[in-house]
């Protein structure tokens, strides 16, 4: 470690709140400054995967808001990378690049509040705003926005979302739509959803990826989903985007389970995802490299995501596996799995405890038997799914 590096993250850790509060706003701040400074001290190519490599040795030792500061300046300085190429090949004067990002809302009235307003307030959407800002600030090789989408919620969080924008962010390029009303329109996204009801944040994703991708075009374009919660920092997407950008990759998508990866996981949740993986494994062995499915921050070109979004049998909790399938199949090997950090956003939550698991296994089950070829293990594993009819049946 040089003399900067030692420096930087001697201070970091020294200012380091303890823990990482999603619901204050000091605290992912601290990490937004934190990266900047970690900038400044690995101007080096290579410096900062050194960095993050140090503080990975330590990682019981180092605050998890100085690991989350070590992932966003590598996001930065990967963004920063690309702009330079571009500008060496004379590509400045192109099109910008464009990336979108969706992210869908159901009873998310008390966490889009500041916590001021609200004891489970994060005040989501200003802060992906700033996020975004921070991370293409300055950068004239890239454009973003930012596409909410209300699920179908009763207590108006699309509304909400709509008033915030208009009082505290009226020229941020930030659009709400509203599933219900694309479900009376025709956008082969959705085919087959005949009401919100049927959807479990997968109908909102894909129709506001489909949106993003026909409206916007295809070339040029990077479309990317999150929570709406703020357990993934926008400001890892150019994580992201860099093996789609340099490494050829039809999508990218973050995962809670590498070396590499910080996370800050409840036990409880944390095992029965180990025991969802163990199980999906043993029906699709086409995806048998990814060990992260359901992490809410993936990204596609967005010629990928007009090819893959028509003809989609799922809509709720499992839309990500059927994505990810879509992908292989359509070109083999263009997934690239990306470290990231992840905290866990506990509050005001609207996800069982064991309920969405079953229902994501049994959507498994399905795809498998739709897309794959018959083998013996994965229908053995199906036939079982299929027959379960309560968690217990599966998980014990």
């Amino acid at each position: 470690m040089t003399e900067a590096w030692a420096a930087a993250v001697s201070e970091a850790i020294k200012g380091a709140p303890r823990g990482l509060d999603l619901r204050e706003a000091g605290h992912l701040d601290f990490s937004r400054r934190t990266a900047e400074r970690f900038l400044s001290a690995c101007p080096a190519a290579g410096d900062l995967d050194r960095l993050q490599d140090t503080l990975l040795r330590r990682r019981d030792e180092v605050p998890l808001g100085v690991h989350l500061a070590a992932k966003l300046a590598r996001s930065r300085q990967a963004l920063e990378h690309i702009e330079r190429m571009r500008c060496e090949t004379r590509e400045a004067g192109a099109v910008p690049l464009r990336v979108t990002v969706v992210f869908a809302m159901y009873r998310e009235h008390e966490r889009i509040l500041p916590l001021e307003q609200n004891v489970h307030g994060e005040d989501f959407l200003i802060r992906k705003i700033e996020q975004l800002e921070w991370l293409f600030g300055g950068l004239h090789s890239f454009t973003w926005r930012l596409i909410a989408v209300d699920d179908g919620c009763p207590d108006g969080s699309g509304r909400a979302a709509q008033e915030i924008l208009r009082e505290r962010a009226a020229r941020a390029p930030v659009r709400v739509l509203f599933l219900e009303s694309a479900i009376r329109g025709d956008s082969p996204a959705i085919e087959g959803l005949e009401s919100t009801d049927d959807s479990r944040k997968g109908g909102s994703i894909q129709f506001g990826m489909w949106t993003a991708a026909s409206e916007q075009g295809p070339s040029d374009h990077i479309i990317a989903f999150t929570d709406a919660d703020l357990s993934t920092h926008l400001g890892q997407l150019g994580l992201l985007i860099e093996p789609i950008l340099l490494g050829g990759s039809d999508a990218a998508i973050g995962s809670r389970r590498e070396p590499e990866s910080v996370v800050v996981k409840g036990d409880a949740r944390n095992e029965r995802g180990k025991k969802f993986i163990a199980l999906w494994k043993q029906m699709l062995p086409l995806l048998g490299g990814i060990t992260d499915t359901q992490c809410g921050f993936k990204a596609w070109r967005a010629d990928a995501v007009l090819e893959i979004l028509p003809g989609l049998s799922e809509h709720q909790f499992a839309f990500d596996v059927e994505l990810l399938i879509k992908t292989e199949l359509r070109r083999s090997g263009s997934i690239t799995r990306v470290p990231i950090a992840w905290i866990d956003s506990e509050a005001a939550s609207t996800t069982p405890e064991f309920d969405p698991y079953l229902g994501m296994l049994k959507s498994i089950a399905a795809m498998y038997r739709r897309y794959l070829p018959a083998e013996a293990t994965a229908d053995a594993v199906a036939d079982r799914v299929e027959r379960a009819t309560t968690a217990e049946d599966l998980f014990g």
